[in-house]
């Protein structure tokens, strides 16, 4: 085996990572809680949608500046090595590998077999051990098609990502077609349920859709793998993230003219599949709803794409535990099959992490959705301030103003997450965070790295 990876993705296939993992589960999962948490106003809802939107567009316009400087083996990982230095690379990075990548990659299983059943009318907990079962089985299919057939995977995210766009485009628009022509729509915006969710429904509904925009970050984990990455990353970047948010607006509108505030609210976990036949009809909504599902499995695909290369990242660096084991890939399809392995060990705990929160193992709910993400970018603002102070050859606008306003965008997420989910759940999890830092700066190594 060898410790390269090769050129095998261009632009398009840079272009539908971002969009192909940010659109997927998040906007159906999550569109059920900002609806909930809002109490059904759907000026709070479409405001939320907005600012998180606005918040990953200048994130992403922060982070396609250094894209187009820096080149090597995982995105967020070189820019953390250029900027703060090595120490900082690696927390960043084993972060990534331990925490957010496979947690993610393990909820989007969970995901993906929720609605599976769903589809089938299969009313189970969503907590239930049938659901776990197929979550397993999605994740063996992913790992397999990543590991053993790279391009066909890569193949998939692409077709996937239009294939994804059917639902959300087909909902938006004839959602507010059929919503506008019954009044539906109008009412939903003017009335508001009685019922009162949370006291905090503008900042946990931000909070919540921050789930739904996340991933775009996970792109740059391929461009050692892009050709000509510093051009078509940041192209990939910018043109994705604005495509997402003009997205996700028109779903978000469009099932708002799917049934009135009270009974999306009742329905729950069926809320969405409701909408769609509520919108397409019996046969529609089904096709539809089909949609949904290879549109959670687009966005597993290409989180599982990014998770098998996390512990990589660090290896080829030098770094982590056993960087000689870790950093080979295979002959054949030059994928990093022993980091596949450490990846699939912390889905799997991140799996069991998830159930146990359900299951108020910890006394209260943990949401490994939101958690880890709003980690990231906490993570983010040593590198933004990094950019306003070093980068001198960048004009006024790209020096002071996008790093400044990434930084606030950063410490707003920070606090939402606070007030969203409490001091007492947020302390717990810092304490877990710590915990996974401290583990893996015992297995820091120091030697220099090899190649890159």
């Amino acid at each position: 085996m060898s410790d390269s990876l090769k050129k095998r993705y261009g632009f398009w296939t840079a272009v539908a990572m971002v969009v192909g993992i940010v659109i997927g589960s998040g906007v159906f999962f999550k569109a059920e809680k900002v609806i909930q948490a809002t109490a059904g106003n759907m000026y709070m809802g479409v405001f939320s949608w907005i600012a998180s939107g606005s918040i990953i567009v200048i994130c992403a316009y922060a982070f396609s500046i250094l894209a187009g400087r820096y080149s090597k083996i995982n995105g967020i990982v070189d820019y953390s090595e250029a900027s703060i230095g090595k120490t900082y690379s690696y927390i960043v990075g084993w972060f990534m590998s331990v925490v957010y990548y496979p947690s993610l990659t393990a909820i989007l299983c969970w995901i993906s077999a929720r609605y599976t059943l769903t589809l089938f009318g299969i009313n189970v907990d969503a907590n239930s051990m049938e659901v776990y079962l197929i979550a397993l089985g999605y994740l063996v299919i992913m790992y397999f098609l990543n590991i053993f057939a790279p391009l066909l995977a890569g193949k998939i995210q692409v077709s996937t990502t239009f294939i994804k766009l059917i639902p959300l485009v087909l909902m938006g628009i004839v959602g507010i077609i059929k919503g506008v022509s019954s009044g539906q729509t109008i009412q939903n915006f003017v009335n508001t349920s009685t019922d009162i969710v949370t006291s905090n429904p503008l900042l946990t509904s931000i909070v919540a859709t921050a789930f739904a925009y996340e991933g775009w970050i996970v792109a740059t984990t391929i461009n050692s793998e892009l050709k000509d990455p510093r051009k078509n990353l940041p192209k990939s970047l910018i043109i994705g993230s604005i495509f997402i948010v003009i997205i996700y607006l028109l779903y978000f509108i469009g099932i708002s003219g799917s049934m009135s505030v009270d009974e999306f609210i009742h329905a729950g976990e069926d809320s969405i599949k409701i909408a769609f036949f509520n919108v397409l009809g019996n046969f529609g909504g089904s096709t539809l709803f089909i949609f949904v599902i290879i549109s959670c499995l687009g966005t597993l695909n290409g989180m599982m794409l990014a998770t098998v290369r996390g512990i990589y990242s660090l290896a080829v660096r030098g770094m982590g535990p056993r960087p000689s084991f870790f950093s080979k890939v295979s002959e054949k399809n030059k994928v990093p099959i022993n980091s596949g392995l450490f990846a699939v060990s912390m889905i799997l705990l991140w799996l069991l992490m998830w159930y146990l929160s359900n299951a108020g193992f910890f006394g209260m709910f943990l949401d490994f959705s939101e958690l880890p993400v709003i980690s990231m970018y906490a993570l983010y603002i040593p590198i933004f301030f990094w950019m306003s102070i070093k980068l001198k050859d960048l004009n006024l606008f790209n020096r002071y103003v996008i790093p400044y306003a990434a930084i606030l965008c950063s410490l707003f997420m920070i606090y939402a997450t606070f007030v969203s989910h409490g001091i007492k759940a947020v302390a717990v999890y810092f304490v877990l965070f710590i915990c996974v830092i401290v583990i893996g700066l015992i297995f820091k190594n120091d030697r220099k790295e090899e190649s890159l």
